[in-house]
């Protein structure tokens, strides 16, 4: 697996890695997500509105050359909702998001630090990488992992931070490698072997010290030998104080860690030697 600190070592037992999506497969998967956010935001009355426009035209156009089904139907409501919002052609969008894309892949395009941990191991990620992203202010991390292809888990308690996120991450166009879950820190955690955690010191610091026990050791187990965790400096301006990379680094006594002095952070590398990670925890659910 990967060491932030060193190159990465070939793994043949490592399955081939899934080819990105087509762009015209991203391209329609952007269209209807624009459309779905213009519906949800119109009322019941806005949207039978648009279905009388859509019956009118299609009679007008097609004469009795079909049948007008419900199928049909939809579809023409899509298209005019498609003209008001004046999306791009795909030429233009796959232009459009080829830049896009570039810049997210720049550590500095998410206010992240150019020449930090996250930043260097990001490249290394492989599209089948898996990686949790703890607490919902590292969101700008968990987007900067999305746009490197890996599959980005975010996990914070607070279910108003966690519909954000997914909002968010549906506007900067990397739902398709981004969720985010309600959890409770320190209980129920999902079944998933992470390469790579990323912890937010403030988050974990507002956490009893059991439940951030239990939390940072249940994550420990699952992370596969060699993955990484890294925690990341401080926020300044912030009204929580964070968890310090001295307090962190004590729960990771069996890890190769590093931790910076200025700014705080932590990176700490589980050892291949690792044992099993944790049995399903789909009874506990």
């Amino acid at each position: 697996m990967v060491n932030p600190l060193a190159g990465r070592q070939p793994d043949p037992a490592r399955r081939s890695p899934r080819p990105p999506p087509p762009p015209r497969q991203e391209y329609q998967e952007f269209i209807l997500q624009r459309i779905e956010e213009y519906k949800n935001g119109l009322t019941r009355e806005d949207l039978l509105a648009i279905g009388d426009e859509a019956v009118r035209e299609l009679e007008s156009g097609g004469g009795d050359q079909y049948l007008l089904t419900e199928v049909l139907l939809l579809e023409h409501v899509d298209r005019i909702i498609q003209r008001r919002l004046r999306l791009p052609s795909f030429p233009r969008w796959r232009q459009q998001h080829r830049a896009l894309r570039e810049a997210q892949r720049e550590p500095t395009h998410w206010g992240l630090d150019a020449g930090g941990a996250l930043a260097r191991f990001a490249p290394r990620l492989e599209n089948d990488d898996i990686t949790i992203i703890v607490g919902a202010g590292a969101l700008p991390a968990a987007l900067f992992l999305a746009a490197h292809d890996a599959d980005v888990l975010l996990l914070d308690q607070d279910l108003g931070a966690v519909e954000s996120a997914e909002q968010r991450a549906v506007t900067e166009q990397l739902s398709r490698r981004f969720q985010a879950l309600v959890v409770r820190f320190g209980g129920w955690m999902p079944d998933v072997a992470p390469t790579l955690v990323v912890l937010d010191p403030a988050c974990l610091s507002v956490l009893p010290a059991q439940d951030r026990a239990r939390l940072i050791h249940d994550l420990q187990q699952r992370t596969l030998p060699g993955g990484v965790h890294i925690a990341l400096s401080a926020s300044a301006g912030r009204q929580v104080i964070a968890l310090t990379s001295e307090a962190l680094r004590r729960h990771y006594d069996a890890w190769q860690s590093e931790g910076r002095k200025r700014g705080g952070g932590m990176v700490a590398v589980k050892p291949d030697g690792s044992g099993p990670r944790r049995p399903d925890t789909g009874p506990n659910v």
